[in-house]
C-alpha cells in the first residue's frame, strides 16, 4: 500500500504550520548572538569609528586581551551563528479527564470502535531552561531575553516521555498484534498540534446551517470543470467500479469532489500527529471522540506496520484522513482495494483503487443497484404532521402512500417507488428550509459522511458533472 507517495497536487497552505512563524525563531539567535558579541565598552567602540582608524584600534584590542584587562569571553564569537542553544525536547503533563459535548457532523467517514484507554486532554507548562541558557542569564542579569524557541511551539511538544501515550501505546499493540517497543517508538515520535484541536471543534453556538451556501460551495464552475476532467480521465475505471458495484460514476465523481476537490486538497498533516492529538487530548467542549480516534490510530500504527512505511511520513486531514477519497486508516484496512490489480493499494495516487475503494464502500454500507437516491418532495402544511415525518431524521421509515397520507406532496417519480423513504430538511438559514425525500441509496451515502447536507451536495455536484460532460460531447 503505497501510502507515502505525496499527491502531484498542491497543498492549501492556509491549514499548514509553519515553524518560522514563530516569534523567536533562527532569525533572532543570529541578532541576539551579536549582540552579545559585542557587549563590552571597548569592543563597542569599534563599531563607531571611522574606516581610517580600525587598524590601531584592533591592535589596542589585542593589547587589552594580551595584558588581561578584556576578557576573551566577551568579544568570542559561537562556532554557528545559525546553532540555537540546545535544549531539552519539552513533552506535555498528564491531562485530566476532557468534559463531554454535543457534537457536530463528523467530517470523515466513520468507522466507531470504543477502545478501553481513558481519554485525557493536555496543559503544556514551559520547562525551565537548560543548564546553559541558566548561566547565560546569570551572567547577563541586565541583557536578559526570552528563549529562543517558545517551550510550548507546535513542533516542540511531543509525546515520547508522557506515560499515559507509552500506555496508549502498549495497549494498542496488544489489541493490533504489534511488537510494543515498536508502537511506543512510533508514539514517541507523534507532536501534539494545536491546530488539529482547534479544528475538530463545532461551528459556534447559534450558527445557523444554509443549505444554499454549502451548495455553492461544491456546485461552482471551477470544481464541475475539473470533475470532467477527472471522468475524462479515468471513464474505464468508473464504468468498471459501476458494472462491479452497481454504484453509479456520477456518485462516485460526486464523492471524490467534495472531498479533495478531485486531488487538490488532500491535507498536509501528519496522520501520526493527528490522530495521537485526538486521542490523547481531544478537546473539551464537545462530545469526546476519543475513543473512536484511539481506535483509528491503532489502525494507522498496524497499516503503517504491515505496509512498511515510516507512520510519520504518512499526511493527511487534521482528523487522520488519507487521499482522494479521504478514507481514515480503519476504512483502508476495511475497505480499500488494490483497483488495478498492480500488487499495491494506492489511495494517494491511484485514481483506479480509489474509485474502486469509494464504489466497495457504498455497496459494503447499503447501496442499492439500479435504484435512485432520493426524490422530490413539499412537507406536509400542517406543522404536527411535519413533524412526525422529521422524527427519523434521515432514516428511511415512511412508504410514499404513509407520506402522502399525513400531507406530503411527492414528485410524480416517487409514486411508484416501493422502498423506505425518509423527509429530509435542510435549513437555509433564515430563508425557508429545503426538502428531499431521501432512499436507502441517500442514506448509504451518510455513512460516508453523517451528513445530509454532505450527501446533497455530493449527488448533485455529480449530477452537475455528468450534465457538463454530456453538453461537451
Amino acid at each position: 500500500m503505497r501510502l507515502l507517495s505525496s499527491p502531484k497536487t498542491p497543498q492549501n497552505p492556509a491549514t499548514q504550520v509553519s515553524p518560522s512563524a514563530h516569534p523567536n525563531s533562527g532569525q533572532n539567535v543570529r541578532q541576539n548572538t551579536c549582540q552579545n558579541a559585542l557587549s563590552c565598552p571597548l569592543a563597542s567602540a569599534i563599531t563607531s569609528v571611522g574606516r581610517r582608524q580600525i587598524q590601531p584600534m584592533l591592535r589596542t584590542l589585542s593589547l587589552c586581551f594580551a595584558l588581561g584587562i578584556l576578557p576573551a569571553r566577551a568579544a568570542a564569537a559561537p562556532a554557528s551563528a545559525d546553532a540555537p542553544p540546545a535544549a531539552s525536547s519539552p513533552v506535555l503533563n498528564a491531562p485530566a479527564t476532557s468534559d463531554a459535548a454535543t457534537m457536530a457532523t463528523p467530517a470523515t467517514p466513520a468507522t466507531p470502535a470504543t477502545p478501553a484507554v481513558t481519554p485525557t486532554t493536555t496543559a503544556t507548562p514551559a520547562l525551565p531552561p537548560t543548564a546553559p541558557v541558566a548561566k547565560a542569564q546569570k551572567s547577563r542579569v541586565n541583557n536578559a531575553r526570552p528563549p529562543v524557541r517558545g517551550d510550548q511551539d507546535p513542533d516542540l511538544v511531543t509525546y515520547g516521555q508522557r506515560e499515559d501515550a507509552m500506555q496508549l501505546a502498549t495497549t494498542l499493540a496488544s489489541r493490533f498484534n504489534l511488537d510494543p517497543a515498536w508502537a511506543q517508538a512510533q508514539l514517541a515520535q507523534a507532536r501534539y498540534v494545536p491546530v488539529v484541536a482547534r479544528l475538530i471543534m463545532p461551528p459556534a453556538v447559534g450558527t445557523a446551517k444554509n443549505w444554499a451556501a454549502y451548495r455553492a460551495r461544491f456546485i461552482e464552475p471551477e470544481r464541475v470543470r475539473a470533475g470532467v476532467a477527472f471522468w475524462a480521465s479515468n471513464a474505464a475505471w468508473l464504468d468498471a467500479a459501476e458494472q462491479r458495484f452497481g454504484v453509479p460514476a456520477a456518485v462516485v465523481v460526486g464523492i471524490i469532489g467534495v472531498e479533495t476537490f478531485y486531488g487538490r486538497v488532500t491535507g498536509n498533516y501528519r496522520v501520526l500527529d493527528a490522530l495521537t492529538t485526538l486521542s490523547l487530548d481531544f478537546p473539551s467542549g464537545r462530545r469526546d471522540r476519543s475513543e473512536f480516534f484511539k481506535d483509528e490510530l491503532g489502525q494507522f500504527l498496524k497499516l503503517a506496520q504491515t505496509e512498511q512505511v515510516a507512520s510519520t511520513a504518512v499526511k493527511g486531514s487534521f482528523a487522520g484522513a488519507i487521499g482522494l477519497g479521504q478514507f481514515m486508516p480503519g476504512s483502508i484496512n476495511r475497505f480499500a482495494l488494490d483497483f488495478d490489480g498492480d500488487g499495491h493499494v494506492d489511495m494517494v495516487n491511484s485514481a483506479a483503487d480509489v474509485i474502486g475503494s469509494v464504489a466497495h464502500y457504498l455497496a459494503e454500507h447499503g447501496w442499492q443497484r439500479g435504484q435512485p437516491s432520493h426524490f422530490g418532495i413539499k412537507p406536509p402544511v400542517n406543522t404536527t404532521e411535519r413533524a412526525a415525518l422529521l422524527v427519523p431524521d434521515i432514516l428511511p421509515t415512511f412508504t410514499a402512500d404513509q407520506l402522502t397520507g399525513r400531507g406530503a406532496l411527492l414528485d410524480a417519480a416517487a409514486t411508484g417507488y416501493a422502498g423506505p423513504l425518509a423527509l429530509v430538511e435542510l435549513q437555509n438559514g433564515d430563508a425557508a428550509p429545503s426538502y428531499v425525500a431521501g432512499t436507502q441509496n441517500f442514506y448509504a451515502v451518510t455513512r460516508y459522511n453523517w451528513s445530509s447536507y454532505y450527501a446533497l451536495a455530493v449527488l448533485e455536484l455529480g449530477q452537475a458533472v455528468a450534465a457538463a460532460r454530456q453538453a461537451a460531447r
